[in-house]
């Protein structure tokens, strides 16, 4: 056993200590764009690991990765179904936005006209 197959389990344990509070918190809400990446990334380090003979790693590493699928499992919102990313009001307010946004800083000639002087 090496001294970075101990540092790595240390970070893996501290990450599953970590990540208890959220677990058993009811009331919490991890997106799966941010749990289902973590648990993938934790079972990549763990066949990592275990291929460089790093076995405690390999096993603290697979342990964050199903604390983060348990996260995932548990403490992921709903879904709605009838959920729509874009509205065209959304859309609209947007090109609105840009065009006020181009107008004020493409509409001045100078850039020492954006700064007050005293």
């Amino acid at each position: 056993m090496i001294w970075q197959d101990l540092v790595f389990l240390v970070g893996s344990s501290l990450s599953i200590v970590f990540l208890a509070p959220t677990l058993r918190d009811v009331d919490a809400r991890v997106p799966l764009a941010t749990s289902f990446p973590s648990m993938a990334i934790g079972a990549v380090y763990a066949t990592t690991f275990a291929s460089l003979g790093m076995t405690f790693s390999a096993v603290g590493s697979l342990a964050a990765g199903g604390m983060w699928c348990l996260i995932a499992l548990f403490r992921s919102p709903p879904r709605v179904p009838e959920t729509v990313l874009t509205r065209p009001e959304q859309v609209r307010l947007f090109l609105t936005d840009l065009g006020r946004w181009g107008r004020r800083t493409l509409g001045r000639r100078r850039a020492f006209d954006r700064y007050v002087l005293e």
